[in-house]
């Protein structure tokens, strides 16, 4: 019997002895890939049951059967935190979904601004990006991506109780100082959160003033250059953990 690094997501049940039974993609994934054989251990979660150490009870082709053999760890949950970003070019908006997901994000919301480059996007394979993020990180959980929103629509209908944490490129220069203020005491949950990152344009003066006026956001500076969209999607993720999040 061998144990291995590999982490699978399934959507089945997870317990003492429970079977789960894999797709065909799944088993081309374990014993085609992975090279996984009958026997071999691996770690499964589902989002609901934490993680599993798992057994391969039957390896095939077309398909194969796990058996849960313990629990490894309890269910975990991200910090309270949204990742909102107007799509860029494909590549980028891939990597932007990868870091949200290894960064802590719950949530993460495409949204179409005055000058976002692209109009539409695949969620179905972002979400699939998201899945596979999780996998590799160690996380239990897989943050939802959702559908590609209008700016306008989403601030319509913000949860009053949320912060907005509006990445605004004309504080560039003011350092990291601007988070500190935002910050709770030590061991403090942090609040219900969201970071807003705009397009590679930046965002229109009509989108500027609303957002300055709404009594939600939150503007924040990034340090003293502007960056790329998917450089800043990190960048604010890592000050708002740092700061606000679970890494203080």
């Amino acid at each position: 019997m061998g144990s291995t690094n590999v982490r699978l997501y399934v959507e089945q049940p997870l317990g003492q002895g429970q079977s789960v039974a894999l797709t065909r993609e799944q088993a081309h994934y374990l014993f085609g890939v992975m090279r996984l054989i009958q026997g071999d251990a691996l770690s499964l979660f589902n989002g609901r049951d934490g993680e599993w150490r798992a057994e391969v009870a039957e390896a095939g082709k077309r398909g194969g059967t796990l058996v849960c053999a313990g629990q490894t760890a309890p269910q975990g949950a991200p910090p309270d935190l949204w990742l909102v970003f107007a799509p860029i070019k494909k590549a980028r908006t891939d990597f932007i979904v990868e870091k949200a997901v290894e960064m802590g994000a719950a949530r993460i919301i495409p949204v179409q601004t005055d000058f976002t480059n692209s109009e539409r996007i695949r969620r179905d394979r972002l979400q699939a990006h998201a899945l596979e993020a999780a996998e590799q990180c160690g996380i239990s959980y897989v943050p939802e991506v959702a559908e590609l929103v209008k700016l306008d629509r989403l601030l319509a209908g913000w949860p009053a109780d949320r912060a907005l944490y509006f990445c605004d490129e004309a504080l560039a220069g003011e350092g990291a100082s601007s988070w500190e203020k935002y910050a709770g005491g030590p061991g403090a949950e942090p609040p219900a959160s969201a970071i807003l990152i705009g397009p590679e344009g930046g965002f229109s003066e009509a989108e500027r003033t609303r957002l300055a006026a709404l009594p939600f956001t939150r503007p924040i500076a990034l340090g003293p250059r502007i960056l790329r969209a998917d450089t800043a999607a990190v960048a604010a993720l890592a000050l708002w953990q740092a700061h606000v999040g679970d890494w203080r």
